[in-house]
């Protein structure tokens, strides 16, 4: 397999990579257990010591990375210098925190003394998305490394330039041969590596066919996993919601990332005393959005990733017209070269129609008029996604209780689901399993060992 950038807004391709052989791929796990029985006797001081300048290098570079990011995935320019400060932030927290977040719990039992230890576990896979190229990887490697452990990197195939960067990054830091690698390899590939004795985890973000495949081989072989699938999350609006906050808020939740977000606002859901109002107003700002190179300041909606993402979306929407649905706006491709993708928002959106219970990764939008609050949440509950979702409303009292009610991993209130170093991130149901970000990124691939000391007289 031949691994390519491929310019979304053009559709070229700009450079070539080749996968990595069967021998270079077993070399690199070596060299990944060898670094783990160093790194694990290592201080927490030193550790950071190497996030620190990860983070530094990061932002010294940002303009460079951000633009390799917008080249192999279309992200707008500005994102992508968003991006890269958001890792660097992540490395920067877990430098930060990490030692105090894993120093030892003690516990105070009838009988002895007792305390918990935290402890790494070994090489550890992380099967990356194209879609944060850094940021994805900044939240796995950087509680992991911390913890002691030691990580391979197998990335999406589109972005091979920023999966070497981020490799460069780290020997560029110093840090020991072995400590962070990236695998060139195929999707194909990853049963093989999942089933490696010598791979003692895996984190998965990604498709829901991929988290069952990956979730399935690594039970096999008795390793935990970590999934942060796809999402369909839904955007409440209320009646005594502020409406122009709403739809700024809705305009971004829907289109940040072009589109491509696993916890993008997707299913709008307004009750019915102020729905035309917000709808109308919503339509006219994705109307309003300026289509155009990534690269341009200009620009408010660049290209999907792939032209095969333009392809599958554009498919979608028309599968949910012939199914019912009706388009308010867009509908679709741009007529430019390019893998663009016009701002959509579908209505009458029943379900009954093949697409309902689908996520649409694009810029598309899906407008749902329900009576009252009980609704709304049913309406949003009714996905096998619960990732994240939001609840509009002035009251806050209110806003909890129904975020109480939702279904999901996360729920923000006045605001679309987002991320940041200090919040864990997560979600429930075919959303995937376990967290990443804050403190309980530090609780997944760790060994709680139980250190007991009995007294001379203990009875036991």
């Amino acid at each position: 397999m031949t691994f390519q950038t491929t310019n979304p807004a053009t559709n070229k391709v700009v450079k070539s990579f080749d996968e990595m052989t069967d021998v270079a791929v077993d070399k690199a796990i070596i060299k990944a257990a060898d670094a783990f029985d160093e790194w694990k006797k290592t201080d927490y001081k030193l550790r950071a010591q190497l996030l620190y300048k990860v983070a530094g290098l990061l932002r010294a570079n940002k303009k460079e990375l951000a633009q390799m990011i917008t080249l192999e995935m279309g992200k707008l320019l500005t994102h992508a210098e968003g991006e890269i400060k958001l890792s660097a932030e992540i490395f920067d927290y877990y430098a930060k925190n990490a030692e105090g977040f894993l120093a030892d719990k003690l516990l105070n039992p009838v009988h002895g003394k007792a305390l918990i230890r935290y402890s790494p576990i070994g090489v550890l896979l992380g099967i990356q998305p194209w879609n944060f190229p850094f940021y994805q990887v900044a939240r796995f490697a950087a509680p992991n490394l911390m913890i002691g452990n030691t990580v391979l990197i197998k990335h999406a195939a589109n972005v091979p330039q920023c999966a070497i960067a981020i490799e460069e990054l780290f020997t560029e830091a110093g840090a020991p041969l072995g400590l962070y690698t990236n695998l060139l390899v195929s999707h194909q590939r990853i049963t093989e590596l999942v089933a490696d004795k010598r791979v003692k985890g895996v984190s998965l973000t990604g498709s829901e066919t991929a988290g069952a495949s990956v979730a399935a081989e690594a039970g096999k072989h008795i390793k935990k996993s970590v999934l942060e699938l796809g999402g369909s999350d839904a955007f409440i609006i209320l009646e005594d919601a502020d409406i122009d906050q709403a739809v700024e808020w809705a305009v971004v939740g829907r289109i940040n990332n072009n589109g491509q977000c696993c916890v993008a606002s997707k299913r709008f859901i307004a009750v019915e005393s102020i729905a035309d109002t917000f709808l109308e107003k919503f339509k006219n700002k994705l109307a309003d959005l300026v289509v155009g190179d990534p690269m341009e300041a200009a620009t408010h909606l660049g290209p999907l990733c792939t032209e095969a993402a333009a392809v599958k979306i554009a498919d979608q929407v028309k599968r949910a017209v012939d199914g019912g649905a009706k388009i308010l706006l867009g509908g679709k491709r741009v007529d430019r070269e390019g893998a663009y993708m016009q701002a959509t928002i579908l209505t009458d959106v029943k379900p009954e129609n093949p697409v309902f219970y689908e996520e649409f990764f694009g810029p598309v939008a899906l407008f749902f008029k329900v009576k009252n609050e009980a609704e709304a949440i049913a309406l949003a509950n009714d996905s096998p996604f619960g990732l994240g979702g939001s609840v509009f409303t002035q009251d806050i009292e209110r806003g909890k209780r129904i975020a109480n009610q939702i279904d999901t991993g996360m729920v923000f209130i006045n605001h679309p689901t987002w991320t940041q170093a200090d919040l864990p991130f997560g979600g429930t149901k075919g959303s995937g399993y376990g967290r990443e970000m804050a403190e309980l990124g530090l609780d997944e691939f760790v060994n709680k060992k139980l250190i007991r000391i009995s007294e001379l007289s203990d009875p036991f």
